[in-house]
Parts: C-alpha cells; sequence; structure tokens
C-alpha cells in the first residue's frame, strides 16, 4: 500500500472519534453522468503542496476508504479556495498525485458534482464551479466552510438559519406529540444529564443532536424535516458563535427539558420560547440573532 493511501485510510479510522452523526455518502445521490477522461489544460501546475495534506476532519465522506477520503481532500480544497473557480480537473492527474484508481476519482469527481462544487461538460471537461453554484445546504459543504477560511461566516449563517427553523419546528412539534416520541425525548435529556455530570462531552453531543433531529421530524412539515441534516451539521461544528447547545451547561439542559414539557402539555407557544432561549443562551450569539421575544 502506498504511503499517502495509508495516510488517508488512517485518517479515516482516527475521524471516527470525533462527534460526526451517521452522514454516510450514501446520503447523496448522484447522476450517473459521464465524466470525460481528460481536459486541455494541466490541472496541476506548480505542484501545489496542499494536494497532499490530510483532509482536517473527516465528514460524511468518512467511512468509505480512499473513496471517501479523496471526496473529503478535494471538497476541501475546493471550499478552502486552495483549488479556485473554473480550475480544471484532470483525472489522470488526480489519480497520480493521490495513488488512487481512475474508478476512484471518477466516482469522487461525480459526488462532488452532486454538491454542485464541480462541473462535467463535454468537450471543456471537469472544472470548479462558482460559490455561487455550490449546494450550501449541503451537510459536508456546511462542515468544511466550518473548518476553512469562511467559517466566520458559516458559523453565523448556521446560527442565523437555526433561528429560523429550530423554533418554528418546535411549535409544529407540540401538535403532533406522540408517547413514545415523548419518551424518546425525555431519554435524550436524561443522558445528556448523566453525560454532564460525567464530563462526556462527546455523548452529551450526540444525545442534543439526536433531541434536535427528532424535534424538527415530528414537528409534520416534510419541507423542515429535509433541513434536519442542516442542524446535524451545525450541532457537529465548535467554536463560535456558539448557542446553548454547543457547551454542556445547566442552562442548556434545563431549557431542553423545558421544551419536553410543553410539548407534552400541547403548548406550542412554550416549546417556541424556550426553544429561542437555548439558542441564545451565550452573549455572543445576542450579536446575531434577535433576543427571544415572548408570545
Amino acid at each position: 500500500m502506498s504511503t499517502l493511501a495509508h495516510t488517508m485510510m488512517t485518517a479515516a479510522r482516527s475521524s471516527d472519534s470525533g462527534l460526526a452523526g451517521p452522514g454516510e455518502l450514501d446520503r447523496y445521490p448522484y447522476a450517473e453522468a459521464p465524466v470525460p477522461d481528460r481536459v486541455g489544460a494541466p490541472a496541476w501546475d506548480g505542484g501545489e503542496p496542499e494536494l497532499g495534506r490530510v483532509g482536517r476532519r473527516a465528514t460524511g465522506s468518512r467511512g468509505r476508504g480512499l473513496h471517501g477520503q479523496l471526496v473529503q481532500q478535494l471538497g476541501q480544497m475546493i471550499v478552502s479556495g486552495d483549488l479556485g473557480a473554473d480550475r480544471p480537473l484532470v483525472p489522470e492527474e488526480i489519480g497520480q498525485r493521490f495513488e488512487v484508481s481512475r474508478t476512484v476519482v471518477r466516482e469522487s469527481l461525480r459526488v462532488l458534482e452532486a454538491k454542485g462544487l464541480v462541473s462535467a461538460r463535454p468537450n471543456v471537461g471537469t472544472r470548479v464551479r462558482p460559490v455561487s453554484d455550490w449546494n450550501l445546504l449541503d451537510p459536508d459543504i456546511i462542515e468544511w466552510r466550518a473548518f476553512g477560511p469562511q467559517r466566520d461566516d458559516q458559523r453565523r449563517e448556521l446560527s442565523e438559519l437555526r433561528w429560523t427553523i429550530e423554533p418554528l419546528a418546535a411549535r409544529l412539534a407540540a401538535g403532533h406529540g406522540r408517547e413514545e416520541v415523548q419518551q424518546r425525548l425525555s431519554d435524550m435529556v436524561e443522558i445528556m444529564s448523566h453525560a454532564m455530570a460525567q464530563g462526556d462531552a462527546l455523548t452529551f453531543s450526540r444525545a442534543d443532536a439526536e433531541f434536535h433531529a427528532l424535534l424538527i421530524q415530528i414537528a409534520g412539515n416534510r419541507m423542515l424535516e429535509h433541513l434536519s441534516g442542516i442542524v446535524s451539521a451545525a450541532l457537529q461544528v465548535s467554536g463560535g458563535p456558539v448557542t446553548g447547545c454547543d457547551r454542556p451547561n445547566e442552562t442548556s439542559l434545563a431549557l431542553h427539558a423545558r421544551i419536553v414539557d410543553a410539548l407534552g402539555a400541547g403548548d406550542g407557544t412554550a416549546a417556541e420560547t424556550a426553544m429561542r432561549q437555548l439558542l441564545t443562551v451565550h452573549p455572543e450569539v445576542e450579536r446575531v440573532v434577535p433576543a427571544p421575544r415572548e408570545h
């Protein structure tokens, strides 16, 4: 096995200790459109040293060996600006640089095409697309942006988007409560409580992510449910601006419990208010989103 291949596979294994959720590539269907074998201009003139680096953090592309790792590396390089817009990507040269097969390269480029990061056209080849064409709601791109030069903008945008999505989901969920769902939400709060007492941030984060994903799923709005991956990705992104979910504390835990109680009572207004308070627990968030509003 080549040194690069061994390094990439080691990175894939070590990423399992992170906070990433399910996030497998199977979530991302992509068209089986043919990818041109060659483009006219060489893609790697200058031999950038960045091309050999292992990605900062495995995201939704982990768990798929070299294919997943190549998606991650190329995706991060595009999002970070290392590979700028309209940059030609030559499959043969990518394969040589990363020491992977043409099949791995083609499948990886197809996944990136589905995310809007690259385009493949006859007589033009595969090229990097501008930011305006990216699927910015894709969980992988969310995380890549959050750990690249656009980290501050990404985290601010995520906070604003969560402020829009989750209070509404909490209000709607109050009208769709089921006993088994109520119990699962309560279980997540209990797990978070035990994890916080034990100083187990990983378990706290996983229970927190399931809590918020479940809340959106029971809101009874399929379009909101489709956005649950955004919230899950946001919860995996550490650093500021932060919300009450990002740092385990008694206030955050109490607000989660208050949401559960409001859902049990069928009180959509109380559930929405508690969620708004949860998303503005920390002062730095108040500069991003409005203060909680009573109804």
